[in-house]
């Protein structure tokens, strides 16, 4: 019933609304985003990583069919972001991710065991601690990292300790952990940026078959529930982070192999390793 009276609104309504509940829940979540004792370990263990990689360069890996199109067994000693399922894949790849970053709520409450079962340094949305573990049972691991993340904005945040807007994408999520960690060039891989499923942005759909939008047919597979995405509002967060880097001096470049975003600086995959 909900995602049906969602439909009938128009577009700029859904976008008032939704602004004004996320307004609500994060005047209601500030107290504890600073004081939990989860939050706060977190926040202790980002101003250790913040700068700890000036210099480097990173991969971020996004989970567009075009992965399978590329060699990634080159990025084997590079730092890399895996987000969401990437998960999935590292069996094939014969290594995983040097860290895991998922925000969206609808993905973590589905794959919350496989998510805390992960061996990597990962990060999460504080307002989904609860999913990942529900009270009275396990918590973090050493591994954890809570971020403040929401839907309202727009904003790039250079400190990933605050309040970092989402941009209707976790990649923007990685970009600005990548700022925050000192990277000075961050390669985007596997971002295609483009989607067989159509349909109203951000609506809330169940998979009725194979998935033919991520690396793998079983990534959103048949009764996975996932939301359309918001390409324009995505556009605009990476606007945002382009500008970011450019102004410190920094880069953010495009190797995905046939990509649809036109926002940053293509490049070719092979020759960032000649």
């Amino acid at each position: 019933m909900r995602e049906t009276i969602k439909l009938r609104l128009p577009a700029r309504l859904v976008g008032v609304l939704r602004d004004g509940r996320d307004a609500w829940q994060r005047a209601r979540q500030w107290p504890a985003a600073r004081l939990h004792p989860w939050r706060r370990e977190s926040l202790s263990r980002l101003t250790t990583l913040r700068d700890s990689r000036r210099g480097e360069r990173c991969f971020i890996i996004g989970n567009g069919p075009s992965l399978k199109l590329i060699d990634l067994a080159r990025l084997r000693g590079e730092f890399t972001f895996g987000m969401n399922r990437v998960y999935l894949a590292f069996p094939e790849w014969g290594f995983q991710t040097s860290c895991l970053v998922s925000v969206n709520s609808l993905v973590i409450e589905q794959c919350a065991a496989e998510l805390r079962g992960l061996d990597l340094p990962k990060f999460f949305s504080w307002r989904s601690r609860d999913l990942l573990y529900p009270p009275g049972g396990e918590v973090p691991d050493r591994h954890t990292h809570f971020l403040h993340t929401t839907y309202t904005g727009p904003r790039f945040a250079k400190d990933v300790r605050g309040r970092l807007w989402e941009g209707a994408t976790v990649t923007y999520v990685c970009l600005q952990l990548a700022f925050h960690l000192g990277f000075q060039t961050a390669i985007l891989i596997g971002v295609d940026h483009s989607f067989s499923t159509q349909g109203i942005p951000n609506t809330t759909i169940v998979s009725q078959g194979d998935d033919p939008n991520h690396f793998a047919p079983e990534y959103f597979g048949k009764g996975f529930r996932w939301q359309l995405p918001d390409l324009d509002t995505s556009e605009a967060g990476y606007r945002l982070a382009r500008r970011a880097y450019e102004q410190a001096g920094r880069r953010i470049v495009d190797a995905t192999a046939g990509g649809q975003l036109n926002v940053f600086e293509k490049v070719n995959y092979k020759t960032l390793f000649d």
